[in-house]
C-alpha cells in the first residue's frame, strides 16, 4: 500500500466469519472491486460467488460507481471467507457513505442491507469449539460398550 498520503480519502473496514478475516480498502476511484488482487467476477467457487455480489447488486452498482474498493482474505476456508469478504464490503459502503457523503444515505443503505441479511453488518460470533479428550470431536463420544 502507499503510506503518507493523507489526502487520499480511504475507508478501512473488515469482515469476519469463523476464523477468515476479510480487509477491505475503500478509495475514490472507478468501481473497481478486487478480491486478494482479482477481480471479483473470478471468484471462486462461482455458486457462491452471488453472495459477495449480492451487496452490490441490492444497493445498485451506481453507489459503487466513484469508489474502488480493494479487499484482502486469508484464513478459514472458501464459505467462510465468502461471508467475510461481503461483510467486509458491506461494511465499506456503509462506512464510506457515512463519511465522505451523509448520514441520511449512510443510514437507507444501511437499513437496506440489514432488512435483507443481518450478517451483512453484524459479525456472526460462532467459533468451532475445541475438541476433547475421550472422542473424535467436540461433543462426540466413543461408544461405551458392557461385553
Amino acid at each position: 500500500g502507499h503510506y503518507g498520503r493523507a489526502t487520499k480519502e480511504a475507508v478501512q473496514t473488515f469482515g469476519k466469519k469463523k476464523t477468515a478475516t476479510a480487509v477491505a480498502h475503500c478509495t475514490r476511484g472507478k468501481g473497481l472491486i478486487k478480491v486478494n488482487g482479482q477481480p471479483i467476477e473470478l471468484l471462486q467457487p462461482e455458486i457462491l460467488r452471488w453472495k459477495v455480489l449480492e451487496p452490490i447488486i441490492l444497493l445498485g452498482r451506481a453507489r459503487f460507481a466513484h469508489i474502488d474498493i480493494r479487499i484482502r482474505v486469508n484464513g478459514s476456508g472458501h464459505t467462510a471467507q465468502i461471508y467475510a469478504i461481503r461483510q467486509a464490503l458491506a461494511k465499506a459502503v456503509v462506512a464510506w457513505n457515512q463519511k465522505y457523503v451523509d448520514e441520511a444515505t449512510k443510514k437507507e443503505i444501511k437499513d437496506l442491507l440489514i432488512h435483507y441479511d443481518r450478517s451483512l453488518l453484524v459479525a456472526d460470533p460462532r467459533r468451532m469449539e475445541p475438541k476433547k479428550f475421550g472422542g473424535s470431536g467436540a461433543r462426540a463420544r466413543m461408544q461405551k460398550s458392557y461385553r
